[in-house]
């Protein structure tokens, strides 16, 4: 089988930056490497997840629960492995991921109660895993970036624009939570934690992607 490789982070951590330069890094070693970034908004299968995150089901992410905002992303991805990219997996290609199902962990776990955190992380990994089938991640990066350079970040990346945020962008409160969830969820599940600010900034491109490639040594 293939090797699947996720690096997570909440919106403006460098996800899509640091998996492009590690895929870059990767395919100059001569290795088959595939990218991939969930949700796939070019898919059908992301329908609801688009509803979801434009808030037709309600203005705040509490207003649809964990569980089912959680089927929502799913679906996109079950549906893209059974489509896309099942063959590559069972033939050894190595997969990078921009988020995979351990955003729902991230994200959705946020809105339960702290005592139903083990539960809902258990939940979580059977319902995709050994539910649907999915595989199971080799390695999980987070991108740990402090919520005010985070959010710098996206008003650079809108111009100031804040109507062109989704519904979990827009709420400052819901991402520190979720940021709690992401810290818990990598003590407790092992995730490789890398650190991207200094001194309130972000550390460089290059200094980040080092990080990254000594973290995933014992793996490539």
């Amino acid at each position: 089988m293939g090797k699947i490789i996720v690096i997570e982070g909440l919106d403006g951590s460098g996800k899509a930056t640091q998996t492009a330069r590690l895929y870059e890094k990767l395919t100059a070693q001569g290795k088959r490497v595939r990218k991939l970034e969930f949700p796939d908004y070019d898919s059908p299968a992301s329908a609801p997840v688009k509803m979801y995150l434009g808030g037709e089901f309600g203005s705040k992410p509490e207003d649809v629960n964990a569980y089912a905002a959680s089927a929502f992303y799913a679906v996109d991805r079950v549906a893209g492995y059974l489509k896309s990219w099942k063959q590559d997996y069972q033939d050894d290609v190595i997969f990078l991921c921009d988020r995979y199902a351990t955003s729902n962990i991230i994200y959705q776990m946020s809105k339960v109660p702290l005592q139903e955190r083990d539960a809902f992380i258990a939940w979580q990994e059977n319902f995709e895993y050994d539910r649907l089938g999915l595989p199971r991640p080799d390695a999980v990066l987070y991108l740990d970036v402090a919520p005010e350079v985070s959010q710098k970040l996206m008003e650079k990346r809108y111009g100031g624009d804040n109507s062109k945020k989704d519904l979990h962008e827009s709420n400052l409160r819901f991402l520190l939570s979720c940021r709690e969830s992401a810290l818990y969820a990598a003590e407790k599940r092992g995730w490789l934690r890398v650190d991207c600010c200094e001194n309130g900034e972000m550390k460089t491109i290059d200094r980040i992607a080092a990080e990254i490639e000594e973290k995933l040594q014992d793996y490539l």
